[in-house]
């Protein structure tokens, strides 16, 4: 997996041209971080196949992703957070858990119902995080209602999931799959896997939900990258409609979370976006997909990071904490009808955008 084979692409040709890019521009990484503090951790609400619920998210720090060591995707900087080394200790990791219990504690009314907990890479990747720590972690968490662990769809395994369900905890993987089409995830994002094995993890999931019968459920949330680098705005749109509705026809899949592109650094996006190749997507064109999307039979969210700034999702900056706010209400509340309620002159810019953009010359505007 650290290396894209010659079947996929010729030597120095696509991956394998794109990872060594991102190798050199991931070289120019000069801090350093401690094992023994998360890299974020927050209190916030999210929707899940059984409501609205609390959520502590916690971005454990690890060695990082696989992927990212050996180039990684174009559009991923979190590696660059990652400890050096390349592996964190068990001890180090429980540490890591015990300052977000400490402030969560200091921070909520209660305890959480929904935790989550991301590590810029793997979390059922041993090389990550052990078993060891995997199974002390379900056992932290055993008294919360939901759980959600990120992971590429290798790693996806119904045996790993149980470690959680077997607590009673409902449990959902998320994989960053970024988009439905293969052409796309190869050549925009630079991932090295296809939509079967999507499937495939799906089917993990889905055996893992048999196995635990009434105690827990277990599922997939499909993270979807909106406007991948060398793709014009109508062309992210229209791939993002279709990757959603793709996802929700997958079995076990029951969530999908669209993640507007923001521009991090030590990536290729940051390249392109400094010699003016790249724009982040506008905040009126995630509005539309939800629009689209929202009689698909699955829960379909956004959260625009760096929402209203130049290297996030952004409309003129008169109009962005508004649609931001739009967003968020249809998160909760799944009710399209929370975008009639905005409206902003750029929305004829971003229309115009939509309708003249063309590969060869984009961006359009910035």
């Amino acid at each position: 997996m650290s290396k894209p084979t010659p079947d996929v692409y010729e030597q120095g040709k696509g991956m394998d041209a794109h990872n060594q890019v991102m190798r050199e521009i991931r070289s120019r990484k000069e801090a350093s971080y401690d094992p023994h503090e998360p890299t974020r951790v927050w209190l916030d609400e999210d929707n899940t196949p059984d409501g609205v619920k609390t959520s502590l998210t916690i971005i454990l720090n690890t060695g990082g992703c696989r992927w990212a060591r050996a180039g990684g995707c174009t559009m991923c900087g979190y590696v660059a957070e990652s400890v050096d080394g390349g592996s964190v200790s068990h001890e180090a990791l429980m540490d890591q858990i015990d300052v977000c219990l400490e402030h969560e504690a200091e921070n909520g009314d209660e305890s959480a119902e929904l935790i989550k907990i991301y590590t810029s890479g793997s979390f059922l990747d041993e090389r990550e995080v052990g078993a060891e720590s995997r199974r002390a972690i379900a056992d932290t968490f055993a008294d919360r209602d939901r759980m959600v662990v990120e992971s590429l769809p290798d790693f996806v395994d119904r045996e790993k999931i149980a470690d959680f369900t077997q607590h009673g905890l409902d449990t959902d993987v998320a994989i960053g799959l970024e988009t439905a089409t293969d052409r796309v995830r190869h050549d925009c994002v630079n991932k090295y896997f296809d939509f079967t094995d999507f499937e495939d993890a799906c089917a993990e999931a889905a055996a893992a939900d048999d196995v635990a019968g009434d105690d827990a459920e277990a599922g997939i949330k499909a993270y979807l990258l909106m406007k991948p680098p060398f793709l014009t705005e109508s062309e992210a749109v229209a791939d993002m409609i279709s990757s959603i509705e793709r996802c929700a026809d997958v079995d076990g899949c029951h969530t999908v979370s669209m993640n507007p592109c923001n521009v991090q650094r030590y990536t290729m996006v940051d390249e392109l976006y400094f010699n003016d190749g790249y724009r982040p997507p506008w905040l009126w064109s995630v509005a539309h997909v939800l629009e689209e999307t929202a009689d698909v039979d699955a829960i379909v969210v956004s959260d625009p990071v760096g929402h209203g700034s130049d290297r996030g999702p952004h409309n003129c900056g008169e109009c962005d904490d508004l649609v931001q706010k739009a967003i968020k209400d249809f998160d909760l509340r799944q009710d399209p009808s929370v975008f009639e309620q905005v409206s902003c002159e750029c929305e004829l810019t971003w229309e115009t955008v939509m309708e003249r953009e063309r590969s060869f010359n984009q961006p359009l505007t910035r």
